[in-house]
């Protein structure tokens, strides 16, 4: 009952989330187009790109507690990963088309309306606040909702920026300054987005989690009686969480009961000392001729 409580909670405050975007998107859209201000359009299509990263979240949460099956025997516990992946790819192709335009601006200037952007900056910035707070949580637990949590701070970021800029415009009539803003919002953007991405990528590609050391590993597994080695090691990330380690044990000539013993005691100290889920061993005794830590290929 507390998981689908926490689930039901988690919908919702996606959903305020969505819903708050897209009303920043139409505000700032039409602001932009009033005002002339190609920071605010970029940061209304930075929003739009907003609301459609937490919808892909949200089938993503839902995706992700889908059973197992003989054709998903990892069910579609990978799912949030992928929208990370496409939230995030989305945030860079959106960055590159910022760049370009803001280089033409820079050729062509054109006049802007510094309080209408100032104001309408501020409404998005408002909205903005209020999404991160509502995903703070979960963002803490989830790479999917990070990647969406991250595009919402980086638009508050960039609200702050066009209200800067807009004032500035007002005052002074610094109108380098819209698309100068534009290329410093992509290149936050663009940076934010490459971290998740990075990681994102790692896990689908299989990647050993980054705090746990498989040399660490080997000494802890090889102190335990009767250990000989551990080799063949592999360990990755099915999803966010969810570790998985298989590995051959080299053990001293035994009975198959106390192997039995032995692999509860492997399994006990993996989980508690490094966080790993799932765990596969395979005994053996003097039976792989290529002993490694780890091996290229399949075994």
């Amino acid at each position: 009952m507390a998981h689908n409580n926490s689930h039901s909670s988690t919908g919702i405050r996606l959903l305020i989330t969505v819903l708050l975007n897209l009303f920043i998107t139409v505000a700032e859209v039409i602001g932009g187009i009033i005002s002339g201000s190609l920071a605010l359009i970029s940061d209304a299509l930075h929003n739009f790109s907003d609301a459609i990263s937490v919808i892909i979240s949200y089938i993503a949460i839902r995706l992700k507690e889908k059973d197992s099956s003989s054709k998903h025997t990892f069910g579609f516990k990978r799912a949030e990963i992928l929208a990370a992946v496409i939230n995030s790819s989305v945030l860079v192709i959106i960055s590159i088309y910022l760049f370009y335009e803001a280089i033409l601006r820079f050729q062509n200037p054109e006049p802007i309306k510094g309080i209408l952007m100032t104001v309408v900056a501020s409404i998005g910035l408002t909205a903005n606040i209020t999404g991160t707070l509502l995903l703070k949580r979960d963002a803490k637990t989830s790479m999917n909702i990070r990647s969406s949590y991250f595009h919402l701070l980086s638009d508050a970021v960039s609200s702050v920026a066009v209200i800067i800029g807009g004032l500035a415009i007002t005052f002074w009539n610094m109108y380098w300054l819209d698309p100068l803003l534009t290329i410093l919002i992509a290149v936050y953007i663009t940076r934010e987005s490459f971290k998740i991405l990075s990681d994102a990528i790692h896990v689908l590609m299989e990647g050993a989690p980054p705090d746990i050391s498989i040399q660490k590993i080997q000494s802890e597994v090889e102190k335990l009686e009767r250990v000989e080695n551990i080799h063949h090691v592999h360990i990755w990330t099915v999803g966010e969480n969810d570790v998985h380690l298989e590995a051959h044990i080299d053990v001293a000539d035994m009975m198959i009961s106390k192997s039995n013993i032995l692999g509860e005691q492997i399994e006990a100290l993996l989980k508690t000392k490094f966080g790993i889920n799932h765990i596969t061993l395979q005994f053996e005794c003097e039976q792989c001729k290529d002993v490694g830590l780890v091996i290229n290929g399949k075994h």
